[in-house]
């Protein structure tokens, strides 16, 4: 699975980056096609606009970022 952040998160970007690779999967630098998850935080940029436009991207934010995680 792949993982791309935008916004504020209450956990450290790095944390939430090493928490993403620790389960096996990646985390992504940009919205493409092969992006399954967008976790989007307060006051999230230009990514969750871009992300809309491709249906197959599931915007989570960052409570069921963690729960999927884990």
């Amino acid at each position: 699975k792949t993982f791309l952040f935008t916004g504020a998160l209450s956990i450290d970007r790095e944390e939430a980056k090493d928490l993403v690779r620790q389960v096996g999967a990646k985390v992504l630098s940009s919205v493409t096609k092969n992006l399954d998850y967008l976790v989007a935080g307060d006051k999230p940029g230009a990514k969750l606009s871009q992300t809309r436009k491709i249906n197959s991207i599931k915007i989570i934010n960052e409570q069921e970022f963690l729960r999927l995680i884990k």
